[in-house]
């Protein structure tokens, strides 16, 4: 009776498994992070849960492309470019809204840091577009007037 062996020894199975295990818990911590911040109901509190103590500083290198007027507040368009060096993430912030976190993306350097999505906004209102790297949160900012609600208004 002739038996097979794969060479993977039972410890490299479990170092392997273990550092499968290890690589995957990281994004969930990013997450988790993600999703108290979403459920805060004002910036401050967004603040505090996305970027703790880093220090924020407007930013001339964002762009922030939305209508001044947003003719239904269902559906407004948003897109976020910015040209600042090993951006890590970009945020929008709706001040006004129930839940102001309204969209968190993390980069990597093999992608643009562009974004563009839809949101809804309750009624007028500040839209802040912010992007973190290792060490500073850079901002900028438009406020939207909207003609009809979009978040049960």
């Amino acid at each position: 009776m002739q038996t097979y062996t794969s060479g993977l020894s039972r410890r490299g199975f479990v170092k392997g498994m273990m550092s499968i295990i290890a690589l995957s818990a990281m994004p969930f911590k990013l997450l988790a992070r993600s999703a108290t911040a979403f459920k805060a109901t004002t910036t401050k509190d967004v603040y505090k849960e996305l970027f703790g103590d880093l220090p924020m500083v407007g930013s001339s290198d964002i762009e922030l492309k939305i209508p001044d007027i947003a003719e239904n507040g269902a559906v407004v368009p948003v897109t976020v470019s910015t040209s600042i060096p090993n951006a890590e993430a970009i945020y929008v912030i709706i001040d006004q809204n129930p839940n102001p976190l309204s969209a968190s993306f993390h980069l990597t350097p093999l992608i643009p840091a562009e974004i563009s999505i839809r949101v809804k906004m309750g009624k007028s209102s500040m839209v802040q577009a912010l992007v973190k790297t290792a060490d500073k949160v850079y901002t900028t900012g438009q406020e939207v007037k909207v003609t009809i609600g979009g978040c049960g208004g």
